[in-house]
């Protein structure tokens, strides 16, 4: 099955053919970039969306990640985030593997395609140019045969007339002569172009045209393939993506299985829990009995401090109001006197009617303690500005003591940061004391004083917050002893004392007030850290290094290595320029953080993770 054998004479259709297969390949590009762009679209959108519902940095929506749904959800953004990737590189292997080749095989395509229609074009004016050469020389030929036989027949009239001279009959039979002569001429010229022109034909149709067409029926079936292994490539390049999909899609399951609905509970009671104990039984009010008939505030009070012997209904009576009382909503106005059972062995009043139980719990519910402190009145007005305490008093206790450990952290991390700064810029001092050459070291003195001013400042605050903190847990009846726990002062001055002057107790509306108690000293005793490192042990190793320069190492402190000698990293470089190695057990150092070319292992303690 041969196109040069079976297909001859379809030149024109072969070249229209042949046209429409590269019209296909250019399609299937048109196609191909078309999803490219999809894909790229798909994943941007899909960016954008994991982008919008990722939590917001300092901002509450943070705080709301600590549940184990939440994590989930933000792991489910983040392997939507991963899954978005792979459909980028879904687009990136269509755009290299398919298309830039294919765009290449086109033009290829085209060329080559040019020149076979070419040289067809080629023997077919050839051809034709000697088809016409044969035309030509038979058409003279035939003319030359009639010019010799109207010839002849001249000279056959003139010989047979008698009155014709002898002289003109001879011009006659030489005329004759002369164009058999010429018939004879252009009969071998006729002759000759024909058999030319039969070798031409055969070299044309059973030599040039089918090696042609063969030519041109082998770079179609190219392009066939071409274009089909294209196609496998483009299932393949979605295939190679599905396994990592499959791995996203199953880190959301994993996520979600990891869902602790009892770890969120427990959170979100560490969240909002107060700290007091529920309000005990209400009093029962004998009105029969007028001598003994009290007010509810006086009630309220007198609970914790009388300890009288009441009927109850069950429970100790606490001097704590609701704490389920919507707090955007005032109270209402207290009565305009006070109850005529106030006052002590007084009698009651005709003209004053009997009040309904439910209004008096109305009015205990909604009356106001009064405030026994300076700190509350001052409490009361900051929450009334709408400022927060530096102490967090606003808060209730267990709240508040949150916050306080939560500062602690803070400033101990803080602490530690300038501890490890004076650190390196003592160290690098120590360097430039021993080689001047390096720097001046008494351009690191005032850095030096700030830092330690720095520290000292933060120690302070600390001290502050950790006296608060002590004076919270001293108060929970729940933490006893044990809860008296320090957070990390590293230098304490002083033994800080605490004075209370109330114990806190929660307001309708929002506010907290505090009751009388005895004042309570909290000492806060000195940490001494400085038996912490009589006996180091080894600091492990966090990566390796290899030496990028020879470093001789002569000072004390540093180590000498060899260009291209390989060792372990036991402390990286924090700001001052040096590294810390270990070639033995024994023998260690620290050398200029430029000499060295480091690898830090990403699963030792401490180690950096570099993206």
């Amino acid at each position: 099955m041969s196109w040069g054998t079976e297909l001859w004479d379809q030149f024109d259709n072969l070249e229209k053919h042949t046209q429409w297969g590269i019209d296909i390949l250019e399609k299937y590009i048109k196609f191909v970039k078309e999803r490219t762009e999809i894909e790229l679209s798909y994943a941007k959108q899909l960016r954008n969306l994991s982008k919008k519902y990722q939590p917001k940095k300092n901002s509450k929506e943070e705080e709301e990640y600590r549940y184990t749904a939440c994590q989930a959800f933000l792991s489910t953004l983040n392997e939507m985030n991963d899954y978005a990737g792979q459909h980028e590189v879904i687009s990136e292997n269509l755009t290299s593997k398919i298309i830039a080749g294919l765009a290449r095989y086109v033009q290829e395509l085209k060329q080559e395609r040019k020149s076979h229609f070419h040289d067809g074009r080629k023997a077919q004016q050839h051809i034709e140019t000697c088809w016409k050469q044969l035309e030509s020389s038979k058409r003279r030929f035939e003319r030359d045969c009639k010019e010799a036989d109207r010839a002849q027949q001249y000279f056959e009239k003139m010989d047979a007339d008698i009155n014709v001279t002898k002289a003109d009959v001879e011009k006659a039979r030489q005329q004759a002569q002369l164009r058999h002569q010429m018939a004879e001429d252009s009969k071998a010229d006729y002759s000759s172009i024909l058999q030319k022109f039969n070798h031409e034909q055969r070299e044309y149709y059973y030599t040039h045209i089918p090696t042609i067409f063969q030519q041109i029926q082998e770079m179609e079936e190219r392009r066939i393939v071409r274009l089909g292994e294209s196609m496998k490539t483009y299932a393949e390049v979605d295939r190679q993506v599905t396994p990592i999909i499959g791995k996203c899609l199953d880190g959301i399951v994993k996520a979600a299985e990891a869902i602790d609905q009892k770890n969120d509970s427990q959170l979100v009671i560490e969240a909002y829990k107060s700290g007091f104990e529920p309000p005990g039984d209400i009093e029962f009010e004998d009105y029969t009995q007028p001598m003994k008939r009290t007010v509810s505030e006086n009630s309220l009070s007198n609970s914790r401090g009388e300890g009288k012997a009441e009927p109850k209904f069950g429970g100790k009576a606490k001097g704590k109001l609701w704490p389920f009382i919507k707090k955007n909503k005032p109270p209402p106005p207290p009565p305009a006197s006070a109850s005529p059972s106030a006052v002590p062995n007084g009698p009651q009043s005709p003209k004053q009617p009997k009040e309904p139980l439910s209004h008096r719990f109305n009015e205990f519910m909604t009356s106001k303690p009064k405030i026994h402190c300076f700190r509350s009145l001052k409490r009361g007005l900051s929450l009334k500005l709408g400022s927060t305490p530096e102490d967090f008093s606003n808060l209730p206790p267990e709240q508040r003591r949150k916050k306080l450990q939560q500062k602690v952290d803070e400033l101990n991390k803080d602490i530690q940061k300038e501890v490890d700064q004076r650190d390196a810029i003592t160290k690098m001092k120590d360097v430039y004391l021993k080689n001047p050459q390096m720097g001046d070291p008494a351009s690191l003195d005032h850095k030096l004083a700030e830092v330690n001013q720095n520290i000292e400042k933060l120690r302070l605050e600390a001290q502050k917050f950790e006296a608060w903190l002590a004076e919270v847990e001293g108060r929970l009846p729940a933490r006893g002893e044990q809860a008296r726990r320090q957070s990390g002062l590293y230098d304490a001055q002083s033994t800080p004392t605490v004075n209370n002057c109330a114990q806190a107790r929660e307001s309708p509306d929002g506010s907290y007030t505090e009751e009388q108690s005895q004042e309570s000293e909290v000492k806060v005793p000195a940490l001494d850290f400085d038996d912490e490192f009589d006996d180091e042990e080894p600091l492990p190793a966090i990566g390796t290094c290899k030496a990028l320069y020879t470093f001789d190492g002569q000072n004390e402190g540093t180590i000498s290595v060899v260009e291209g000698e390989t060792l372990y990293v036991i402390e990286e470089d924090k700001g001052d320029g040096w590294t810390r190695i270990r070639r033995s057990e024994d023998e260690e150092g620290y050398v200029p953080t430029s000499y060295v070319e480091v690898y830090l292992d990403k699963n030792a303690k401490g180690a950096k993770t570099y993206i």
